[in-house]
C-alpha cells in the first residue's frame, strides 16, 4: 500500500496546477475591469471560458478522483489514511467538498456560464450608464436561466436557494438566514424610526463638496498603508464598482472609485477593499493551490471588510488620528471643522439609494431587499422582466425611497451580471461576523482602542491574521466563530455596537432587547 503522503503529495501539485489556470482567467477579469479597451469584449469571453473550462475538466478528472479515493471516505467526506496531520484533514475534506460539488457541473455548462457572465458584465456597464435595463435584460434573462440550470445540477435539500447560497456561504441555507434576518430587521427598523425622531441630526453635507480626487486617492493610499496593505505585492486602480481580485498572497489587487463631490465613497471603498486586500495577504503562502490558502467563505471574507470600514473607520478613535492628517489634504473645507462634527457626518443616518454608499443602519435593508428578489426569481414567482417594479417596491418598503433612475435601483450592483445571485446574504453575515470579532480583538488586545487613537493599526491587522486568515479554510465559519469568540452567530453584538454609537451621534440611549 503506497504511502498516504506520496498521494497528498501529488494531489497538492494537481491542485497547484489547476490553481495557476484559475488566476490566469482572474488576471483576465481584473483586467477588464481596468484597462481592457471596450472592443476585447468578445474575444475576453471566450479567453474566460476556456481558461475556466480547462480548470474545471482539470479538476474533476479521474486522475483526482483517484488520488481523492486513495486518502478519503466518500461516504463521509473525511480523510481515511493514517499518519495525515489535521491540516492535512482538513485539506481532504475541503478538497472532496468542492471536487463533490464540481463533478455535478459538465464542462459545457461551465464553459457556457463563463461566456455568458463575462459578456454580461460588459453589457451591464453600457447599460447601467444609459440606464437602460431592456438593453441589460436579454443577458440577465440568460444569467438565470443559467442559474436554474446550475441548481439542477447541484440539487438542493430544501430550498433551491440553497444550491446557489452554498457557493458563497458553505452550509447557510434559507431556513437558517430568514429567522436572523427578521431578528436583525425589527431591531434596525426600530433604530432607524429613533433616528427619525430626533429634532437636531447631523449635517453630513461638509462630506459633499469639492474635493481633488487625485488628493482623495493619495490620502486612500494612505490610509491603506497604515492598514498594513502591502503595496509590494499589491496595488491600487480605478473600477466602475470597487473589488479585490488576488491571484497570490504577492499579487492582490484592490480598486476604488473617486467622485470630486463625494468625499467618502473613495476613501471608504479604499479602506472596505482594503480589508479585503488583508485577507488575501495573510492568506498562508505554503498552502496556495489548496484550500488551506483560501479565504473561508464571502461571509468572513466580508466581515474583514466591513470590519476596517465601519468598525475602524467610521470610529471616533480612528479620526482622532486621522481627521488632523486629511485636514492637511484638504484645508479650505476641512481647516474650520471639527473632529466630532466630521465624525457625526461619517455617521449620519439617512435612507439612500445606493447601497454601498449606505450608512450602517439602512445597509443591511439594502441586503434584504435583495436577498429577498434572489428568492422571489429563484422560486420563480417573478420573471426577471419584473425586477425593477419589483425593486422599487422593496425599497420603499424597506427605506421608504423610491428610486426614479434603474441604474441607481436594480442594474446598480455588478453581481447579477457575474452570475452571482447568491452572494448578497454574505454581506449581512459579514456585519455580523464583524461586530463580533472586533468585540473580542478588543478583548484579547487591550491597548486596541488607545492604538488606533494612534494610527498604530498593525496590532489589529496582526491579530486578524492570526485568528483568521492564517485559517484558511481549516474550519468551518461556525466553528471558527466558536474558537474566536466562544459564542454562535447573534444579531445581538452588531446591534448593541449600532445603538451604541448611533446613540452617540444623535444623543439617546437605547438598549437591545432580542
Amino acid at each position: 500500500m503506497a504511502d498516504p503522503t506520496q498521494h497528498l503529495t501529488a494531489l497538492r501539485s494537481k491542485l497547484l496546477e489547476i490553481q495557476h489556470l484559475k488566476n490566469a482567467a482572474a488576471l483576465l477579469s481584473w483586467d477588464q475591469e481596468t484597462h481592457m479597451p471596450a472592443g476585447g469584449g468578445q474575444a475576453r469571453a471566450e479567453q474566460l471560458a476556456t481558461l475556466q473550462t480547462l480548470a474545471h475538466a482539470k479538476f474533476v478528472a479521474p486522475e483526482i478522483e483517484d488520488l481523492l479515493l486513495h486518502l478519503v471516505d466518500p461516504a463521509t467526506g473525511l480523510a481515511n489514511a493514517d499518519g495525515l496531520d489535521d491540516d492535512s484533514k482538513a485539506l481532504l475534506r475541503e478538497t472532496w467538498r468542492d471536487f463533490s460539488r464540481a463533478r455535478k457541473l459538465p464542462s459545457d455548462f461551465i464553459n457556457r456560464l463563463e461566456r455568458e457572465c463575462s459578456l454580461a458584465q460588459q453589457v451591464w456597464v453600457e447599460a447601467r450608464r444609459r440606464d437602460d435595463f431592456l438593453h441589460y435584460l436579454p443577458n440577465l434573462q440568460t444569467i438565470v436561466t443559467l442559474k436554474f440550470e446550475e441548481i439542477d445540477y447541484l440539487g438542493y435539500d430544501e430550498h433551491p436557494y440553497d444550491a446557489l447560497l452554498d457557493t458563497y456561504e458553505p452550509g447557510a441555507t434559507v431556513s437558517q438566514l430568514q429567522p436572523l434576518f427578521a431578528t436583525l430587521r425589527r431591531g434596525l427598523l426600530e433604530l432607524l424610526a429613533h433616528v427619525r425622531e430626533c429634532a437636531s441630526p447631523p449635517d453630513d453635507q461638509v462630506l459633499f463638496q469639492p474635493y481633488d480626487t487625485q488628493q482623495q486617492l493619495a490620502f486612500g493610499e494612505l490610509v491603506l498603508r497604515k492598514m498594513g496593505y502591502d503595496f509590494n505585492r499589491g496595488r491600487l486602480d480605478l473600477s466602475a464598482h470597487p473589488f479585490t481580485t488576488s491571484f497570490h498572497p504577492t499579487d492582490v489587487r484592490v480598486t476604488t472609485r473617486v467622485f470630486e463631490q463625494d468625499l467618502p465613497s473613495c476613501l471608504f471603498s479604499c479602506i472596505h477593499e482594503g480589508g479585503h486586500g488583508l485577507y488575501d495577504q495573510g492568506l498562508a503562502q505554503a498552502q496556495y493551490g489548496t484550500p488551506l490558502g483560501e479565504a473561508l467563505s464571502l461571509g468572513i471574507h466580508e466581515s474583514q471588510s466591513r470590519l476596517w470600514e465601519n468598525n475602524v473607520g467610521r470610529s471616533k478613535a480612528f479620526w482622532t488620528h486621522f481627521f488632523p492628517l486629511l485636514q492637511q489634504y484638504f484645508p479650505a473645507q476641512l481647516g474650520s471643522v471639527s473632529m466630532d462634527r466630521f465624525h457625526a457626518a461619517l455617521n449620519t443616518v439617512k435612507p439612500s439609494l445606493i447601497r454601498v454608499e449606505a450608512d450602517e443602519v439602512t445597509y443591511n435593508l439594502h441586503i434584504m431587499v435583495r436577498f429577498e428578489i434572489e428568492l422571489a426569481l429563484i422560486a420563480q414567482q417573478v420573471a426577471a422582466k419584473d425586477l425593477p417594479g419589483l425593486w422599487r417596491e422593496k425599497m420603499q418598503e424597506y427605506l421608504g425611497i423610491t428610486p426614479e433612475r434603474d441604474a441607481d435601483g436594480v442594474m446598480q450592483d455588478v453581481h447579477w451580471s457575474m452570475g452571482a445571485l447568491g452572494y448578497f446574504p454574505t454581506y449581512t453575515l459579514g456585519n455580523l461576523y464583524a461586530a463580533m470579532f472586533f468585540e473580542q480583538a478588543h478583548r484579547d488586545v487591550p491597548t486596541l482602542e488607545t492604538d488606533i487613537q494612534r494610527g498604530h493599526l498593525l496590532p489589529l491587522k496582526d491579530w486578524l491574521n492570526r485568528n483568521i486568515h492564517q485559517c484558511g479554510r481549516q474550519y468551518s465559519s461556525s466553528d471558527l466563530l466558536r474558537r474566536i469568540t466562544g459564542r454562535p452567530l447573534s444579531v445581538e453584538p452588531f446591534l448593541s455596537y449600532l445603538r451604541a454609537k448611533i446613540g452617540d451621534v444623535y444623543g439617546f440611549q437605547l438598549a437591545w432587547h432580542a
